[in-house]
């Protein structure tokens, strides 16, 4: 590795070295020869009914309560326009998806940001701001290895959302790409299951009570290239955001979840999730050594899962000033600051992801030459 190469901290995204590409070219070949009318034409506006099926059995509900769309984020801006108007309150994390936060100022949502902590969303500050008056219309939670902080929200704290979603009759998103992407620690039941289970076993819930949407998206899990995301939701919810994606592009794209589908139910996609935790576990234990090792004084939850990892740098080092120098040094970073409403002027969110395992250590080092940059 030269010195010229720039090594990214920056982009959520799997390098190319753990990216199934003989698995996707069987997959893309076996969807041409098993369904090519599918692939190459016109499909619903649900998606592709077979991947439809497979999402639906993945989370024990119904085809009708699947939406597959371009991409997770285009999941979360229909769900947004479809419950969203101007001046509505919505909750969000502190810090949260610097996504999110775009799109929901532009359209002039009312954004309350709740404090995260390592088990996740702050239930207890959030029933404050629920007594002190606001009523929100939805809250966004990314639940398992948090975009951008990589904690992970504890089940009583789901449990707890839930049940103040009933109380004051908001909507949970439950934005979950990550929750495949595991290296330690037992898998969590998901908010759209743990809500579905309080249904069925007699809690009381008024009819024009809020319920759980859920998405997650491909993205993590084969490749960002597929496009393929989805919600699951109540299925009048499902069906009006349905329309909404007609008059949006007729037809989400066809040969991508047709090959989606095939590598799915060949069962490439658990050797792809496995290949892809394997590889991100590793990143992440040489990300967390090589901090505490070079850059003195930091603070970080190390993450269970994900892609990403959170610092709080000492306050003598201005993330606005350090970006710049990083990217002077040949390494790339995203300033705490764009996931907030405001501060995070002292933090970094560092993706493990798109670096290799040989990467990590002169990737901080070169970040630690850019804090004394920034100091001196």
């Amino acid at each position: 590795m030269t010195a010229a190469q720039l090594i990214s901290f920056a982009r959520g995204a799997p390098s190319l070295d753990i990216v199934d590409v003989e698995g996707l070219k069987a997959a893309a070949a076996r969807a041409f020869d098993q369904d090519a009318a599918a692939a190459t034409g016109y499909g619903p506006a649900t998606g592709y009914a077979p991947l439809r099926d497979w999402i639906a059995a993945r989370h024990n509900v119904s085809a009708e309560q699947v939406l597959i769309t371009n991409g997770s984020l285009q999941a979360d801006a229909f769900l947004f326009e479809h419950l969203i108007s101007p001046g509505d309150d919505v909750i969000v994390e502190r810090p949260t998806y610097d996504r999110t936060l775009l799109n929901l100022r532009s359209m002039g949502a009312k954004i309350h940001q709740v404090t995260l902590d390592e088990d996740g969303l702050d239930t207890d500050e959030l029933r404050a701001l629920l007594e002190s008056g606001v009523r929100p219309r939805l809250a966004h939670v990314i639940p398992n290895y948090q975009n951008p902080a990589g904690v992970t929200l504890a089940v009583q704290r789901r449990r707890e959302l839930i049940g103040l979603a009933w109380e004051y009759r908001f909507t949970i998103f439950e934005d979950d790409p990550y929750a495949e992407i595991r290296f330690r620690g037992e898998a969590l039941p998901s908010m759209l299951q743990l809500d579905a289970e309080s249904t069925t076993t007699g809690a009381t819930q008024d009819s024009t009570s809020p319920t759980v949407v859920h998405a997650s998206s491909f993205t993590k899990t084969v490749c960002p290239g597929v496009r393929v995301g989805y919600l699951v939701g109540p299925t009048p919810t499902i069906a009006d955001i349905a329309r909404r994606a007609v008059n949006t592009y007729i037809s989400p794209n066809m040969l991508s979840e047709v090959t989606v589908h095939q590598f799915c139910v060949s069962g490439d996609i658990q050797r792809s999730i496995e290949t892809v935790r394997v590889a991100l576990a590793e990143r992440a234990t040489l990300l967390a050594a090589a901090l505490r090792r070079d850059i003195p004084g930091c603070s970080f939850h190390e993450p269970d899962g994900g892609y990403f990892l959170w610092v709080e740098l000492p306050e003598d080092v201005d993330v606005d000033k350090l970006a710049p120098a990083a990217t002077a040094r040949g390494v790339a970073v995203v300033k705490g600051s764009d996931f907030l409403l405001e501060g995070g002027h002292h933090s970094l969110r560092l993706a493990f992801s798109a670096v290799t395992a040989d990467q990590v250590d002169e990737g901080v080092r070169r970040l630690a030459a850019a804090v004394a940059d920034t100091r001196g």
